[in-house]
């Protein structure tokens, strides 16, 4: 009497335990530096990029040269300076340090903001596929090794050569947009 009344206990014990295992979330991960080093149109991007940042680095070492011609100049004369125009040139270089600090800030946001621009349409396509994937794969969660959350893994869960390829898939031209981008005849900027 005691075997009947376990055996029903042990089936409704697995059938519950089998249910719980269906329920699991499935979790992937990607490498988003992977995926972007290797997306179409983020070497053009970077290159882009690159040739921008050049133009705010000159400007900032073209102010950097002012500021330091005026110390030295302070530097030379301040001997013969009165007391009065030694203070004034010192001002005068205080207040270039702060135009440098603040032109030197804003070229630093121009900057961040150039890159933001050139690098969203390729996030959202990143994104795109990453959210496809993960739909199609029935995953629950997809985590960015990029973004230092996971210590270690299964390399089974790894998802990004999946991404990849969809996104090598998805832009057939990538040959004629590194031309064009080459060319200047991309997509407005």
């Amino acid at each position: 009497m005691r075997r009947t009344a376990f055996v029903p206990f042990v089936l409704a014990f697995l059938t519950v335990a089998g249910t719980a295992r269906a329920q699991t979330p499935k979790i992937g991960f990607v490498n988003s530096q992977e995926i972007l080093a290797q997306a179409p149109g983020a070497k053009e991007a970077q290159a882009q990029f690159q040739k921008d940042l050049q133009g705010y680095q000159d400007q900032v070492q073209q102010l950097q040269a002012e500021l330091q011609k005026m110390q030295e100049q302070f530097d030379q004369q301040q001997l013969t300076l009165s007391p009065e125009a030694k203070k004034n040139r010192e001002q005068a270089i205080q207040q270039k340090q702060q135009e440098y600090q603040q032109k030197y800030q804003n070229l630093q946001d121009q900057a961040n903001q150039r890159r933001q621009q050139l690098m969203q349409p390729i996030m959202d396509k990143v994104s795109g596929i990453i959210e496809q994937v993960r739909k199609e794969g029935n995953y629950a969660l997809v985590l960015d090794v990029a973004a230092g959350s996971i210590l270690a893994a299964d390399s089974t869960l790894d998802l990004t050569q999946d991404v990849i390829t969809r996104m090598k898939a998805a832009s057939p031209t990538a040959s004629s947009d590194t031309g064009a981008a080459k060319s200047g005849t991309g997509a407005p900027r």
